[in-house]
């Protein structure tokens, strides 16, 4: 029987309720892309792999609120192109864990935070035609989506660069979306266990800030009626950069490279 404990330090509440809510506000209101950011922020306080396995129910909750949603609204087509590669990526991830310490694990973080970034500021939107369905894409970015998915909830990329130049209806592709990552954060629960990562002390913390998932969907709604969208990014996006700019930097000065 689990004899749950909580992580006690102040600063780790003090980034790990941002990150939570930022997630939920994301899911809740804009679709999810900045659930890349929960892992980053939560890992200035505790290891990497702890802040995935901390963030891991919490998102499982959010999931459920977004499942009785969108229960009946996916292109099932497209979930079903995704979803195998996204499983062979969280099987792959899985078989390399082992080989990954901390620093690599903030380096990868660090790196994915600073490129999805730059990228975004950076480089114009494409203005693509309407492409359709294609198995060896979808597969691929399946596969991508699992792997980093695994190692920070950061599946999203791959997965809208894929999907957007499909031009779904938005209430489709948001549906799609929630349904492909509730069925890949619960396919990633079994191994997070077998990791370890799901401890006594990790799932303690989880159920400490479980709270935050509904809270978080619900600001998410209600923001998304409020604030201007671009001004919502353009802070987190910022906050992105910036924590990219730390993991990489404590990842560079843990190999001795600063």
């Amino acid at each position: 029987m689990f004899d749950f404990g909580i992580i006690a330090d102040p600063f780790f509440y003090a980034v790990a309720i941002p990150a939570c809510l930022i997630t939920g506000i994301s899911k809740g209101g804009f679709g999810g892309a900045m659930g890349l950011l929960g892992v980053p922020l939560i890992a200035l306080a505790v290891p990497p792999a702890q802040a995935a396995a901390i963030l891991l129910p919490i998102l499982c909750a959010m999931d459920i609120v977004g499942l009785l949603t969108y229960r009946r609204q996916a292109d099932w087509r497209n979930l079903a192109i995704l979803l195998p590669g996204a499983i062979i990526g969280i099987i792959l991830c899985y078989i390399v864990w082992d080989y990954l310490d901390d620093n690599s694990i903030r380096f990868i973080l660090g790196a994915m935070a600073l490129t999805f970034t730059l990228k975004t500021w950076l480089l114009p939107v494409p203005h693509t035609t309407i492409k359709g369905r294609s198995i060896p894409k979808g597969g691929i970015a399946g596969v991508i989506c699992g792997f980093t998915s695994f190692i920070a909830h950061a599946g999203g990329p791959p997965v809208q660069i894929y999907l957007l130049p499909q031009r779904l209806d938005k209430t489709l592709y948001v549906g799609t979306t929630i349904w492909l990552f509730s069925l890949i954060n619960f396919i990633k629960l079994p191994p997070y266990y077998s990791l370890g990562l799901l401890s006594a002390e990790n799932l303690g913390t989880s159920l400490v800030l479980a709270p935050l998932a509904p809270l978080g969907i619900w600001l998410g709604v209600r923001i998304h009626a409020m604030v201007p969208e671009k001004l919502f990014y353009r802070f987190a996006w910022i906050m992105l950069f910036v924590t990219g700019l730390k993991l990489t930097w404590d990842a560079l000065a843990g190999w001795g490279i600063l």
